[in-house]
């Protein structure tokens, strides 16, 4: 069974800026000191009323690469790195004041994001954490790519990850079974960067989006591998993907404490999974309690 907690919160607040893929404009994301039991949730600062958007499955949106959520007439875009590493790092209750709808791209990864939430540091909270603990298999999408979750094998999430391509991608076969805590996410996933075939990015640019990002921003693959860049881990591109899943599963609001097993997954599916997940608890809940 997992072991309670303390919920935890920012002991200060902490900033980092940086450049939108997409946009190309220029974000100041502010993580704040919240209350217990808040959970965590953007505040536009740019926008009039400062609107509030939870961070939680309800106010996901569908979009292509990347994870969306929208409330209250507002949206951010890109935020899977910041609620990786906010989930990583145990940060129950967070503010997350932004100046514009994307987050910065940074290097592609999440170690910016965990540095400053480092140098913040976390104060504990008066209220438990209550996870959310997978009581039987859950499943989302096709032959073609696939994520599951299962009871757990601990007393945490641990993910397995198997990536594959085909034979003809310059990105070769990799596969990765990780616990999910602090230290293991610090060392072994937020440095991982987000990565594309120079096809898809070349088809991006000429939809006029990313052309002024630089193969130093993110890991761009030609038929021989990184464009301009180096690999920081040999198998970067799984571990980035596991990144990926720590940060969309983290819109279930509460820690999962399972085993999640995915093929090729992405940003939809790992959404899909996560309201799965709560709509099966709440079902659960009440057959108990019929």
């Amino acid at each position: 069974m997992p072991q309670s907690r303390t919920q935890h919160t920012l002991a200060r607040p902490v900033g980092v800026t940086g450049i939108g893929y997409w946009s190309g404009q220029e974000v100041r994301v502010e993580f704040r000191p919240a209350p217990v039991g808040a959970g965590r949730f953007f505040v536009r600062d740019d926008l009039p009323g400062a609107p509030r958007i939870p961070a939680t499955s309800a106010s996901r949106n569908d979009a292509q690469r990347r994870t969306v959520l929208a409330a209250n007439g507002a949206t951010v875009d890109m935020v899977e790195h910041v609620l990786a590493a906010l989930a990583g790092l145990e940060v129950d209750n967070c503010e997350i004041g932004v100046t514009a709808a994307e987050m910065p791209g940074l290097d592609g990864s999440a170690a910016a994001f965990v540095e400053a939430i480092a140098q913040a540091g976390l104060t504990a909270q008066a209220g438990l954490v209550r996870p959310l603990v997978v009581e039987r298999p859950l499943r989302c999408g096709d032959a073609d790519k696939w994520i599951e979750v299962r009871p757990p094998m601990g007393d945490r999430m641990s993910i397995e990850y198997r990536l594959d391509y085909g034979p003809d991608s310059p990105i070769g076969s990799q596969w990765l079974v990780t616990d999910v805590d602090a230290r293991a996410f610090i060392a072994e996933l937020a440095p991982a960067r987000t990565f594309v075939l120079k096809h898809e990015a070349d088809a991006l640019i000429a939809r006029g989006l990313g052309s002024h990002v630089s193969p130093e921003e993110l890991l761009i693959f030609g038929p021989d591998g990184p464009i301009g860049n180096q690999l920081r881990f040999d198998d970067e591109c799984v571990r980035h993907k596991v990144l990926d899943v720590v940060g969309d599963l983290a819109l279930a609001g509460r820690p999962i404490v399972g085993h999640v097993v995915a093929y090729r997954s992405g940003h939809q599916l790992n959404g899909e999974l996560v309201a799965k997940l709560l709509m099966d608890e709440q079902q659960s809940q009440q057959r108990k309690s019929a």
